[in-house]
């Protein structure tokens, strides 16, 4: 990448990125090219129908407050019967496509969800605010930092409501938390531990093979590098691939990340990133660590990431304790984070499952139960498509949270780094690591500088 083109980007991205808090927003974005009645469905299209694009396509269409009009997939056989599905949910029959790029040329479509793999959440986005559309994107918003700036800047131009898939910020107990962190009852926080400590197992990738039938490769490797087809490299195995994604900490750890940065108050990027990790498990074939620390210094405060996929005595919470009156088991909990307060600790858990205050003798002082806010999330976008108010997780928000995974991912994969991090520029002095900044997208599917 250009050094003055990195350069030029990082001082015109910086300024915003230290100014971006979270929680919903009032400032009110331009209209859209069709308006939506506060009694309109809202007319949404689905990109990537694996599991999540699924599931979350459904809970837009459960919602009654929006209808699928299109259901598209690089590869036909994900998309399957899933048109058929939605029609016996919706009572309205949704085009199956494979380009996205036909979904954007439609003037019906208000918005759309991005449910595809992380490398193509940054060029999808850009192309919908382009078209016009609003678009919920999942977590991770961006690929890297660059491509990140670029969405947002895509958002602004064209006054587009861009929410991130953290629905954390829309958890009225995630609220509570940051409230009773922001009163100051914990006193000063020195120290936050954000765990993402999971089980599994070797990864295998098989030799190159035949493209299946029904699969359009080039449309699914899109701004990646171009490679004869592969399984490992596709469904499930993309995952394990920086080419494609961030690792588990891109993946899954983001949500604990923007949690933990919510509940103190959306702070401003870390001045320095330690990094270390790799494959210590598992000397496998994968290029994503399965093993990750990561150490952010701000002022007055360090906060550290911990991440491991070969520990299965870690838990995720059941659905008990995410839609129900208890905690998770805070010890063994695979996605908690930890407040160190001078006057107590905060335990918190992401996606329903709680917070709690304990001080000496193991005393419980405060804390409330949780519950999942998917639903709530999805409103709070649907309502902003037809209020033109920013969301809970708008994207500048997102990509704020997004920088805590890149930096963890680049001084990883530069074989472990302390980087200095510029809080004009956000650059690091590290070339090697600057380098990463930004990747080489593949024509025809590069934003461009000038979205």
């Amino acid at each position: 990448m250009d050094g003055m083109t990195r350069r030029g980007f990082i001082s015109k991205s910086a300024k915003s990125m230290l100014t971006v808090v979270g929680g919903v927003a009032v400032a009110a974005l331009p209209g859209k090219a069709r308006a939506v009645s506060a009694n309109d469905r809202v007319v949404m299209a689905v990109i990537g129908v694996g599991g999540r694009g699924r599931d979350v396509s459904r809970q837009f269409v459960n919602s009654k407050g929006a209808v699928m009009a299109y259901v598209c997939d690089a590869d036909e056989k994900r998309i399957g019967s899933y048109p058929d599905q939605l029609e016996r949910l919706q009572k309205r029959a949704p085009k199956a496509v494979q380009d996205m790029r036909r979904v954007f040329d439609d003037k019906e479509v208000d918005a759309v969800l991005v449910s595809t793999c992380d490398h193509w959440h940054g060029l999808a986005t850009v192309w919908a605010c382009q078209a016009g559309k609003d678009v919920y994107v999942e977590k991770p918003p961006c690929h890297n930092l660059w491509e990140g700036r670029k969405m947002v800047e895509a958002a602004r131009k064209y006054g587009r409501v861009v929410q991130c898939g953290l629905q954390n910020r829309s958890a009225a107990y995630a609220l509570a938390a940051r409230e009773y962190l922001q009163s100051g009852k914990l006193g000063d926080i020195p120290l936050v531990k954000v765990y993402n400590m999971k089980g599994g197992g070797p990864f295998t990738c098989p030799p190159d093979s035949p493209k299946p039938d029904g699969v359009d490769y080039d449309l699914y490797l899109g701004p990646a590098p171009s490679r004869p087809f592969n399984e490992g490299h596709f469904h499930g195995g993309w995952k394990m691939w920086w080419a494609y994604g961030g690792g588990d900490m891109g993946d899954d750890g983001i949500h604990q990340l923007d949690l933990a940065r919510f509940a103190l108050g959306d702070p401003p990027p870390p001045k320095v990133v330690t990094a270390s990790g790799g494959r210590l498990a598992f000397p496998d074939d994968r290029e994503v660590p399965d093993t990750q620390t990561v150490t952010f210094e701000y002022e007055r405060r360090i906060m550290t990431f911990e991440l491991t996929q070969y520990s299965p005595y870690m838990i995720k919470a059941d659905d008990d304790v995410r839609n129900g009156d208890k905690y998770p088991f805070w010890p063994t909990n695979a996605t908690r984070i930890e407040f160190y307060g001078t006057r107590g600790l905060m335990y918190l858990g992401r996606h329903g499952c709680g917070w709690q205050v304990i001080r000496e003798n193991g005393e419980v002082v405060d804390g409330g139960y949780g519950r999942q806010a998917n639903d709530e999330h999805r409103a709070n976008f649907l309502d902003c498509v037809r209020t033109r108010n920013k969301p809970a997780a708008d994207i500048e928000t997102g990509v704020a949270s997004n920088l805590l995974v890149h930096y963890g991912n680049m001084g990883v994969r530069v074989g472990g780094r302390r980087m200095a991090v510029d809080p004009q520029t956000l650059q690091t002095a590290d070339s090697e690591v600057d380098a990463l900044f930004k990747r080489e997208y593949r024509e025809p599917f590069a934003i461009p500088e000038q979205v």
